[in-house]
């Protein structure tokens, strides 16, 4: 991925605390019990865990952290050799297609924590991974997931595989803010062909879309998009299917027990997004996925 140094970065929707407002549903931690669960949940780039465990939310207390990105403020600055500039250049470059190809779209912040948040939907840490929470339309990324995502499931990794996490949770915002989230709350099943499993497929999907559009905009801070980007955005959309962290974690794949889609689903649809370029491919809620 190669970027315009040149591009003005605006690091304003970046936090570094936690959300604000009581939640519609807590986000349960626990530990012990093998780790299955935990990794099951933790690690598949999920939404809003709430929707699974239910429960309260507290109400979060943690004071807002001063925004430490401000220094990815403004042009000349060097994205490719700041991982943290990067994170504001991906953040930048979804927000700027979203709001222009979603009628009333609201902007989501981006929340980048280490150890445990205080969120609109509950107390989060490390263990959840990336999660987008509705309460309080924020995005929030664990700075070790990125190693997870490599050492534990495999993924190639790169920078192309980082911005396709966070352009999938940029697209449950998306969900959110058009009703498709309501679609999945209202539906706790589970399985391959569930309305949890259509929810993430779509979001791989906008994220393919965003990955396809990122250097349409001269003033986008991403320049390129190789071969090899797709690619290790592919990888990592494989590396998060539910039959192959089942089969890392436990041995077997349950395929009724599906809350994100096989690999094979998720890289497809990323790939739909990609080649269409166009959110309105990425109807995931008709016939079979």
């Amino acid at each position: 991925m190669r970027y315009n140094e040149k591009a003005s970065l605006d690091p304003s929707r970046m936090r570094t605390g936690g959300g604000g407002g009581r939640g519609r549903g807590g986000i349960a931690i626990g530990g012990g019990i093998g780790g299955l669960v935990i990794l099951v949940i933790a690690l598949l780039l999920g939404i809003d865990p709430g929707m699974l465990t239910g429960g309260p939310a507290p109400d979060p207390q943690e004071p807002q952290q001063s925004n430490a990105y401000e220094r990815c403020q403004g042009e000349g600055i060097d994205i490719s050799e700041d991982r943290e500039c990067r994170w504001v250049a991906y953040e930048n470059s979804i927000h700027n297609y979203w709001e222009e190809n979603v009628q009333g779209y609201q902007p989501a912040s981006m929340n980048i924590f280490t150890g445990q948040i205080s969120t609109g939907c509950g107390t989060a840490d490390s263990s959840v991974g990336p999660f987008y929470c509705p309460a309080d339309m924020g995005i929030y990324l664990d700075t070790g997931f990125f190693d997870q995502l490599t050492e534990q499931l495999g993924a190639q990794g790169g920078d192309a595989a980082e911005a396709y996490v966070i352009a999938h949770e940029f697209g449950h915002h998306i969900q959110n803010l058009t009703g498709d989230m309501d679609k999945a709350q209202q539906d706790r099943s589970t399985g391959p062909e569930s309305a949890a499993v259509r929810l993430e497929l779509q979001a791989d999907c906008y994220a393919g879309v965003w990955l396809s559009n990122a250097t349409a905009d001269p003033q986008s801070p991403i320049a390129e998009v190789t071969h090899d980007d797709v690619a290790r955005a592919q990888d990592a959309a494989h590396s998060v299917g539910d039959d192959r962290i089942q089969e890392r974690v436990a041995g077997r794949v349950d395929r009724e027990s599906w809350t994100h889609g096989s690999a094979e689903q998720r890289q497809k649809w990323m790939r739909v997004g990609f080649d269409s370029g166009d959110p309105r491919q990425c109807d995931t809620w008709s016939g079979g996925l």
